[in-house]
């Protein structure tokens, strides 16, 4: 199933609009509303039983664009973005504005990011040009997605837009923290994923 730019385009119109997708990424099927929306959060964290506590990534369909929105990243983080993304990775990176609150639950001095390495059928989604509070589309706790038909029915009825991108990798992304790394070069790998230790040892040191 190849997506068009009328899917990345309705994509957009959803999430700006305040609506609620499920949408293919480069790891799993996600869910995922505007990140400033405090009614649409409340709406996705619903569906899926999920803690109202517990953080989200914010995910940039582009590199630029996430560049863009973070123009306080020091030397070492920025450096460390444009090495490793896209790719199936989320970083855990100072949040030093106090930016995407709404994603952040009690935690607002640590954000996370992701920049999905969007390929072959997925390509059309790079035109997205805003940012989307994510996660995996499944009820909490549960397996993630690999393909649309397995996403729980109770979610794909449950919000305003459903893209198929057909079968994906099925594993969730390898979640990195690098809020040590600019200061002291400390990075850790907090959730294990389709980026092994040995790939960010190369770039990260």
């Amino acid at each position: 199933m190849t997506l068009t730019p009328d899917d990345a385009r309705r994509l957009q119109e959803c999430l700006a609009g305040g609506g609620l997708a499920v949408f293919p990424a480069d790891t799993v099927y996600g869910i995922g509303c505007e990140p400033d929306n405090q009614v649409a959060i409340e709406r996705l964290y619903a569906l899926k039983g999920r803690p109202a506590a517990r953080p989200a990534a914010v995910m940039f369909f582009s590199l630029g664009s996430a560049l863009e929105a973070l123009p306080e990243l020091r030397e070492r983080e920025r450096a460390a973005m444009i090495a490793l993304l896209p790719a199936p990775l989320t970083l855990l990176l100072p949040n030093r504005n106090q930016r995407f609150p709404l994603a952040c639950g009690p935690r607002s001095d640590t954000l996370g990011i992701r920049v999905p390495l969007l390929e072959g059928a997925l390509t059309p989604l790079r035109a997205v040009g805003v940012p989307v509070l994510q996660s995996s589309a499944n009820i909490s706790g549960e397996a993630d997605v690999r393909r649309l038909a397995d996403v729980p029915l109770a979610l794909r009825e449950g919000v305003d837009l459903v893209l198929d991108g057909g079968e994906l990798p099925g594993t969730a992304s390898t979640v990195v923290d690098l809020r040590g790394y600019e200061e002291r070069g400390e990075w850790r790998v907090v959730r294990g994923g389709p980026l092994g230790e040995s790939e960010l040892e190369r770039v990260l040191g």
